[in-house]
C-alpha cells in the first residue's frame, strides 16, 4: 500500500478532529455566554418573497440529501443491499442530483438576496457571505461528483463510511479517501470546514430544534384583564426559563455522553501513565519495522525507475494468456503483463480509471478484467471499459521491449510487430517495460 502524503493526513485526519473539537467546545461556549444568539436571526420582516423561495428550496433539498447520507453512514449494510438493485440505485442517484440542484438554486437565491438588498446589507456580516459561499461550493461539488463519478450511492458505503467510522472510533485511516479524485476530496474538506465554522455562524440554530411544540398541550388564546395578563406573563416567563434550563442540561449531557464514549478509555490510560507491556511493545516495534521496510522498498523502486530506461517484468515464458502478472510501472502504479492473442506480450495499466482501485488479474471468457471496487470491466486488448460501467476512460497500454539472453533487442511494441513470431526464440527472451518519453 502506498504511503499517504502528509497533506492528506492533515486534511482527512487532523482537520476533522480539529473541526469536531471546535464544534463541541464552540457550541457549549456560545450557549453559556450568549445563548440568545442561537438563532438564524431571521430577516423576514426586511424582505419576504426571495427569502421564501430561497429558504424553502434550500431546506427541502439539503435535508433530504443529508438524510440519505446519514442512512448510508449508520446502516451501510442495509444501504448497500438496497443500492445493489439497479432500479433503486438509478432512482436514488437521480433524485439526489435533482435535490442537489434544488438546494443550489435556493442558496444562489439567498446569496443574491443578501448582496442586492440595501436593508439586508446592513445586517449582513462577512461571515454570513463566507458561509453561504462555502455552502454553494459544497453543494456544487456534490452535484459535480454525482455527475462525473456515477454510482456513488453504491460504492460510498465501502469507502467513505469506513473512513467516517474510523474517525468516530478514534481509529482514523486516511487511505480510504486519500487517493480519491480531487473533486471528491474537495467535497470532504469543504464539509469539515463547515463543521469548523459552525459554532461561529448562524448555523448553530440547527442544534436547537423546537421539540416542545410537538409535545406541549393544546393552547387557547383568550383576552385577559391588565392585572391578570401581567400575572400570566410572569408565570409563562418562569416556565420558559425552566424549559430552557432543562433543554440546556439535556443537550450538554447527551453531547458529553457521546463524546465520552470515544475518549474515556484513552483519558483513563493517559492519567494512569505508561505501563510497559513487553508483548505490546514488541508488536508495535514489528509493525514499525514492516512499515519501514515497505517505505524502503517503495523508495528503491522509485530510484530504480529514475535511473533505468527499461525495467524487467518477467521472462516471456512466465507470461500467461488468461492471468496477468502484476508489476509496478514508472508512475509507481500497478500494471499487468499478459501473453497476447498474437503471441506478443501485452502490458496494460491495472489502475482503474474510476477511483484508482487495482483491477483483478484474472481474464474472463470475453477477454476482460474486473475492477472489484465498483464493478467495472475492461477489455484487455483495447483497454476500453464496458458501456454503463462507473469507469469511463480506458486503461492505457504500456510500452514494452523483448530482449534475448545476449542482451539483443528482439522486438518493441512501438516499432511495429510482425504477424508471426518464433516461439523458440521468444522462450529465451525477457520482457521489459520502457520509460515513457515525457519522463526521460
Amino acid at each position: 500500500m502506498m504511503p499517504v502524503p502528509f497533506i492528506d493526513q492533515f486534511l482527512f485526519v487532523g482537520l476533522p478532529y480539529l473541526a469536531i473539537v471546535t464544534f463541541v467546545v464552540g457550541c457549549v461556549w456560545r450557549w453559556s455566554t450568549n445563548r440568545f444568539s442561537y438563532s438564524s436571526l431571521s430577516s423576514q420582516f426586511l424582505e419576504h418573497r426571495q427569502l421564501y423561495w430561497g429558504s424553502v428550496s434550500w431546506h427541502i433539498g439539503i435535508l433530504l440529501v443529508l438524510a440519505g447520507h446519514l442512512v448510508a453512514l449508520i446502516f451501510p449494510g442495509l444501504w448497500s443491499g438496497l443500492m445493489s438493485v439497479k432500479a433503486v440505485l438509478l432512482t436514488v442517484e437521480t433524485v439526489g442530483a435533482a435535490l442537489g440542484c434544488v438546494s443550489l438554486a435556493g442558496l444562489v437565491t439567498l446569496l443574491y438576496r443578501r448582496i442586492t438588498s440595501n436593508r439586508l446589507q446592513a445586517v449582513t456580516t462577512p461571515l454570513d457571505i463566507l458561509v453561504v459561499a462555502l455552502l454553494i461550493g459544497q453543494v456544487l461539488l456534490g452535484v459535480t461528483t454525482a455527475i462525473l463519478f456515477p454510482y456513488g450511492a453504491y460504492w460510498a458505503p465501502g469507502t467513505v463510511s469506513p473512513y467516517l467510522w474510523g474517525l468516530l472510533t478514534l481509529q482514523p485511516d486516511a487511505t480510504c479517501v486519500a487517493f480519491f479524485p480531487a473533486v471528491f476530496k474537495l467535497h470532504l474538506v469543504g464539509a469539515w470546514l463547515l463543521v469548523l465554522l459552525f459554532p461561529l455562524t448562524r448555523l448553530v440554530h440547527i442544534v436547537l430544534l423546537p421539540w416542545q411544540y410537538f409535545f406541549r398541550p393544546p393552547q387557547q388564546v383568550v383576552w385577559y384583564a391588565p392585572r391578570q395578563g401581567k400575572q400570566a406573563h410572569a408565570l409563562s416567563q418562569q416556565l420558559e426559563t425552566r424549559r430552557d434550563f432543562a433543554k440546556g442540561v439535556a443537550g450538554i449531557s447527551v453531547a458529553g455522553g457521546l463524546l465520552s464514549l470515544g475518549v474515556f478509555e484513552n483519558l483513563v490510560r493517559y492519567f494512569q501513565g505508561h505501563r510497559p507491556d513487553p508483548k505490546v511493545e514488541t508488536d508495535l516495534l514489528e509493525k514499525k519495522m514492516v512499515r519501514l521496510k515497505q517505505a524502503a522498498e517503495t523508495r528503491e523502486l522509485e530510484l530504480e525507475r529514475q535511473r533505468n530506461e527499461i525495467i524487467l517484468v518477467a521472462k516471456y515464458a512466465e507470461l500467461q494468456a488468461n492471468k496477468g502478472k502484476y508489476l509496478t510501472d514508472y508512475s509507481m502504479a500497478p500494471a499487468l503483463a499478459f501473453k497476447g492473442p498474437d503471441g506478443w506480450p501485452l502490458v496494460i495499466s491495472a489502475k482503474c480509471t474510476h477511483l484508482g482501485c487495482t483491477v483483478g488479474s484474472e481474464m474472463n471468457g470475453q477477454g476482460k478484467i474486473l475492477c472489484p471496487c465498483h464493478i467495472s470491466y475492461f477489455d484487455v486488448k483495447t483497454g476500453q471499459p464496458d458501456a454503463g460501467a462507473p469507469a469511463k476512460a480506458p486503461l492505457r497500454h504500456l510500452e514494452w521491449v523483448l530482449i534475448d539472453a545476449q542482451g539483443k533487442e528482439i522486438a518493441r511494441k512501438s516499432s511495429g510487430l510482425p504477424a508471426t513470431n518464433n516461439p523458440a526464440l521468444l522462450a529465451q527472451c525477457s520482457v521489459y517495460i520502457v520509460k515513457p518519453k515525457e519522463t526521460r
